[in-house]
């Protein structure tokens, strides 16, 4: 689902209006288009296949999956496949010891993703519990596929060089310090999210 464009927009406009670095960026770079993926448990297997490899690796291991057991790649099916046909797909011992985490809490309904905390953090915790998934990944799962507002992936390095030139920072702020930035910003620090991904490496700003 992601955050759509009167949300990006909105979103944006409310925080260049306390904030005169975004309105300068925002004139310079326009509006970031909106970044969506769907809920459910397939995106988080995907997240957990791509993981440390290329894109063009991560897709032919999803190829090589969807081929084997489908394109739905049900949970139980999964779990029911031995480490060769895995391995044979590509995946290594420990993304398959991840997916099979998934799987598991999935399969059993201890993890129900159509149910999360409306919490943020809440939410968060939900889903790392997931091994693999940390909490970088539980925060772009729900910006991106459940669109929620104000979430604020402080360790993302986009996002601090993001800032670093939006706010011409002297320095790439850590994440403690993105932490502390962006407090001001709520509860629209999903749309900044993306917007400093947008300027991160613009050539207008």
């Amino acid at each position: 689902m992601g955050l759509d464009s009167t949300q990006l927009r909105g979103g944006l406009d409310a925080v260049a209006a306390r904030e005169p670095a975004f309105a300068r960026a925002l004139e310079l770079a326009g509006y970031p288009e909106p970044r969506s993926s769907t809920t459910g448990y397939r995106t988080l297997l995907r997240t957990i296949v791509g993981q440390q490899v290329s894109v063009a690796a991560a897709a032919s291991v999803w190829r090589k999956l969807e081929a084997q057991f489908g394109p739905e790649l049900l949970a139980e099916e999964l779990l029911a496949a031995d480490f060769d046909a895995l391995r044979a797909c590509g995946l290594s011992r420990q993304k398959q010891g991840y997916a099979r985490s998934l799987c598991e809490l999935v399969a059993s309904g201890t993890l129900d993703l159509d149910q999360l905390p409306e919490d943020d953090e809440a939410a968060i915790a939900e889903l790392v519990r997931i091994k693999g998934i940390g909490r970088w990944s539980a925060e772009i799962y729900l910006l991106f596929a459940e669109g929620r507002a104000d979430i604020w992936p402080a360790g993302d390095l986009g996002v601090q060089a993001g800032l670093h030139r939006i706010l011409a920072l002297p320095e790439r702020p850590a994440e403690k310090a993105t932490r502390a930035l962006a407090e001001d910003w709520r509860p629209h620090r999903g749309a900044v999210a993306i917007f400093t991904w947008h300027c991160y490496d613009n050539p207008a700003i």
